[in-house]
């Protein structure tokens, strides 16, 4: 099972493989499934794989696929008759996700737009709360910055727009909504997602031997946690 439906060139260095043109769950595994038999079998001069919501693009080093015993008479074609030869199976298109629990403080002085959010959806906070942390939710992909996770799964009921004046200065584990996605702000950086809440744990940090909590493919659930609790885990 392949199930590709392009192949396009990005650059001299990169190519892009498109899978679809939808946000679904049955995608996202195929992608990831895709992600991980292409790193099990890599082609001569792969560097890294970048999963989007319905892609994949692969980035390689073009000197050494030119060199190397490829099919083909330039890169591109090298390398995209290379990842047309590959064919996923039925159990790595549903190997098992990696499950992380994120705690939450919501609302307060940590979730200022949680009544925005609850007026749009005629929620009281504490529906907002139960309905955003009885979710599981999908990374689909990261990107922005490093470590923010693009996450589905959002029940549509809490979908609500972007702010329309961003905030210059959001915080590292601001937990926001933004459309039918949900995502926790790795950094301190600008942002005009509606902030409904605050994890003590930190999405991205370099010094660590993997940085980036999350990945995609990774399931999320989040807790709901009191405001001692959130102290205790900083």
């Amino acid at each position: 099972m392949n199930l590709i439906t392009d192949i396009y060139a990005l650059n001299e260095k990169s190519i892009t493989i498109v899978f679809g043109d939808e946000i679904s769950l049955a995608l996202a595994d195929r992608i990831s499934a895709f992600n991980q038999i292409l790193h099990t079998n890599p082609f001569p001069g792969l560097i890294t794989t970048v999963p989007a919501y319905a892609s994949l693009t692969v980035h390689y080093d073009p000197i050494k696929v030119y060199r190397s015993d490829l099919k083909g008479n330039t890169c591109i074609q090298k390398v995209s008759d290379y990842i047309k030869s590959l064919k996923i199976t039925e159990t790595q298109n549903n190997a098992p996700r990696n499950r992380i629990t994120i705690p939450v403080y919501y609302g307060g002085e940590f979730g200022p737009d949680i009544e925005v959010v609850a007026a749009h959806a005629n929620l009281s906070t504490a529906e907002v709360i139960q309905l955003h942390s009885t979710a599981t939710y999908l990374v689909h992909l990261i990107g922005f910055v490093p470590g923010f996770a693009y996450m589905g799964g959002l029940n549509k009921r809490l979908s609500t727009p972007r702010r329309k004046q961003p905030r210059a200065k959001v915080p590292a584990g601001a937990v926001g909504i933004a459309g039918e996605q949900t995502g926790i702000y790795p950094l301190d950086i600008p942002g005009g997602w509606q902030i409904i809440g605050q994890t003590p744990f930190k999405l991205f940090d370099p010094n660590r031997s993997v940085p980036a909590l999350l990945k995609a493919g990774d399931e999320v659930v989040f807790q709901s946690i009191t405001l001692d609790h959130y102290q205790s885990l900083l």
